[in-house]
């Protein structure tokens, strides 16, 4: 709970009644910080439209918080709201894999349970792969174990939340050596003042909580997160009424993908290895994207730093890639750090108007 100039503000209580009172639908959004502009990937759109129409209309996300490669694992969605990017990954799991989806706001979460079974069956799975927790996304370590998940997602949530170092620390905690915190989220260019991080409805809109870009990669680096990689950004267009309680901050929207790799170090390390691209991942056959700096095509060696090495091998991402070169030398920090097919593309983001 914070207080500015004697007002008393609830960042949950906030988060609730906006979320479950104030929004019907997408349509009532007032920004479009909490609307996802980016172009919608293929894997995904292949499976919205199986999703049933009253969990879209209710959906509030800024990016695509998952990858396409979720075959077979456990996830949690953190602050899941009706469940679409749940279902999305239910699908995307398969009936082998299982996605749950955690949620504090009763209007969304009952929307979410109400279409299991008809979600199970237009899937064709004999039984529904997803369960809906109500709870605040601080309680989660009361539902999984440590080291119990493969990945952890949320899209847009974070920044509603008011202490986010004890969350990060908490999603750490819960996944599995290799697994993966994927998400998206509102960013800030400076730290923001009090009445705008308490104003309800910049709050609500995923305005007022975003983090400061480096404070969100001190908390990262804190909690076990070491090597935070951006996979996609876009600076967020503002209506002029909002521009002018915020001050001339500048808010994006980004997608990160943080691992939990035992060795992983804060720096791009040289120990003068080669990394190679086999093809036949769900990303592409052949080229692989894992952030926005490192895209390789198959079959070209590529330069890579310490860090990538580890999240090439020690991850789900091993059988798609052979590494040349060990930990053995060290040859000082890696300058340039990227690969050469990313020099080659540049870019490589597509923002295509409103995908809510």
């Amino acid at each position: 709970m914070s207080e500015s100039k004697g007002r008393t503000f609830d960042a949950k209580e906030n988060a609730r009644e906006y979320y479950g009172k104030e929004l019907t639908a997408t349509s009532d959004l007032r920004t479009t910080a909490c609307c996802t502009t980016e172009s919608i990937p293929a894997y995904v759109k292949e499976v919205l439209v199986e999703i049933h129409a009253e969990v879209l209309t209710k959906y509030y996300g800024c990016g695509t918080a998952f990858p396409p490669d979720l075959h077979g694992l456990r996830v949690l969605d953190l602050g899941c709201g009706t469940g679409r990017d749940s279902y999305v990954m239910s699908k995307l799991v398969g009936p082998e894999g299982f996605v749950f989806g955690l949620d504090m706001t009763t209007e969304q979460i009952d929307v979410a349970r109400r279409h299991q079974q008809h979600m199970a069956e237009k899937f064709g799975y004999d039984r529904s792969n997803v369960k809906f927790v109500q709870d605040v996304i601080e309680n989660m370590d009361q539902h999984f174990e440590a080291d119990s998940l493969d990945m952890v997602t949320s899209n847009c949530v974070i920044n509603l939340l008011e202490d986010k170092e004890p969350v990060l620390a908490k999603v750490h905690r819960l996944l599995r050596q290799g697994g993966e915190f994927y998400f998206s989220d509102v960013y800030v260019d400076r730290r923001l003042p009090d009445d705008v991080k308490i104003h309800p409805m910049l709050h609500g809109e995923c305005l007022g909580g975003a983090l400061y870009d480096g404070d969100f990669e001190r908390m990262a680096r804190n909690v076990g997160f070491p090597d935070p990689r951006l996979v996609s950004s876009r600076v967020i267009d503002l209506e002029p009424e909002v521009e002018a309680l915020v001050n001339n901050a500048v808010f994006t929207s980004r997608t990160y993908r943080l691992w939990k790799i035992e060795g992983m170090e804060e720096t791009c390390e040289d120990f003068g290895q080669v990394a190679i691209y086999n093809g036949g991942h769900p990303e592409g056959k052949d080229r692989y994207t894992l952030d926005k700096e490192h895209v390789f095509d198959r079959g070209r060696p590529e330069r890579v730093c310490g860090n990538t090495v580890k999240v090439l091998t020690e991850s789900r991402l091993a059988p798609f890639f052979t590494v040349h070169g060990d930990f053995s030398t060290h040859y000082g920090l890696f300058t340039g750090c990227g690969t050469e097919a990313f020099n080659r593309l540049g870019s490589n983001d597509d923002d295509a108007g409103c995908g809510c």
